[in-house]
């Protein structure tokens, strides 16, 4: 008789973890003051590709007895991103309206800077201004960093799956113990 291994909660601790340590990096980010840095954005992205590895492949040895599937590993990374995304999505709507409440104000006048290095009309520049100052508020960023910690998050998922599925024989390699 085989058991059946609940991939969610078998995964929330993966999550947790995942989550705490985008916390932490965005902690880091914050408090060195490089927010608007974007090779930080890349180096995180590394790091979560290396952890989300780690990770599916910590479940696959410790829940599904050394062997995954291509698409056990997919759905094991977008859980643990899915996780992943409510924890640090719920300390980014913290920093925005508690811990750091006039980010939204430094965050469009970067952008306002970006579009005048960029040479664009003063008038584009100013719709684009209107625009954001009534989109980018703490919830709005909330929404589209669960949307975007989910893209991305599958993403990473589909190349982790590549390097972490493992098949094995199921007549030698299947579990006694059981």
């Amino acid at each position: 008789m085989e058991q059946k291994v609940n991939v969610w909660k078998a995964n929330i601790t993966n999550g947790l973890i995942m989550g705490m340590a985008a916390v932490i990096y965005s902690l880091v980010i914050y408090f060195t003051d490089l927010i608007f840095n974007k090779a930080q954005g890349y180096i995180f992205m590394i790091i979560q590709i290396a952890l989300l590895a780690y990770l599916v492949k910590s479940y696959r040895d410790n829940s599904l007895f050394g062997r995954i599937t291509y698409g056990q590993a997919v759905g094991a990374g977008v859980i643990i991103c899915l996780y992943c995304a409510i924890v640090a999505t719920a300390f980014q709507y913290l920093l925005y309206s508690v811990i750091d409440t006039g980010l939204i104000a430094k965050q469009i006048a970067f952008a306002e800077e970006t579009m005048q290095a960029k040479g664009l009309p003063q008038e584009t520049i100013d719709a684009a201004m209107k625009v954001q100052q009534k989109l980018i508020t703490p919830g709005f960023i909330a929404i589209m960093g669960i949307f975007g910690n989910m893209f991305w998050g599958t993403i990473m998922s589909l190349a982790v799956a590549m390097f972490v599925k493992k098949a094995g024989n199921p007549l030698a390699d299947t579990p006694t113990d059981l």
